[in-house]
């Protein structure tokens, strides 16, 4: 029983620049093999102060990922006069995207990461958070009525749970189930280039 378990955050800057990445696992995989989304919890117990310390942190490691994958960064976000980086809420919103509609909840998640990311919004609000389930047939009040449940709040801190016994410590991370063997297929960002050969001699085994 081989399973493809990908681990990430709606507010890691290196998930959104190996989004085009995990398109092109996604693509390579097919039919052979479906490829689950495990939220992990970036930032779930505190925000940092938002002063010129933490947004220069911040801007370096945007800077790093634009870099290295040609992602799109606003940074009009380093504009706001007060911002509490917290994920558990976009983290809780992919969870019920999740329950409502999986087959589109890696569309999602990638639609968090450019909002946040290449358009400046703000996903820590559950009404931008309904807003952008739109597309998907789910309305706001649904969406919103489903998020704020105890069932997908449990859900959502489970994830957290499971990516730790995983062992995952950094995103975004692929881990490679087998049975009772587990290995990770990348911690980090890495291209598609380098990570095709892997998963093909891992299927083939």
């Amino acid at each position: 029983m081989k399973e493809i378990i990908y681990v990430g955050d709606p507010m890691c800057s290196w998930c959104w620049g190996f989004s085009p990445v995990l398109e092109s696992i996604r693509q390579f995989l097919g039919d052979r093999l479906s490829l689950k989304l495990m939220v992990g919890g970036l930032r779930v117990d505190f925000a940092e102060i938002w002063d010129e310390r933490f947004k220069g942190f911040l801007k370096h490691h945007w800077e790093d990922v634009h870099n290295k994958t040609g992602q799109p960064f606003s940074h009009d976000f380093f504009q706001r006069k007060q911002f509490d980086y917290i994920t558990e809420a976009p983290c809780r919103a992919v969870v019920t995207l999740r329950k409502l509609s999986p087959e589109n909840v890696f569309s999602y998640f990638k639609t968090l990461h450019h909002g946040f990311y290449a358009e400046n919004q703000d996903i820590t609000e559950a009404k931008t958070l309904s807003e952008l389930a739109k597309p998907y047939d789910i309305s706001p009040n649904h969406f919103i009525e489903t998020f704020q449940s105890p069932e997908i709040i449990e859900e959502t801190k489970m994830d957290f749970y499971k990516a730790k016994e995983l062992g995952v410590r950094g995103f975004p991370s692929i881990v490679l189930k087998d049975g009772e063997k587990q290995s990770f297929l990348t911690v980090g960002y890495q291209p598609f280039d380098e990570l095709k050969p892997r998963i093909e001699s891992w299927l083939a085994q």
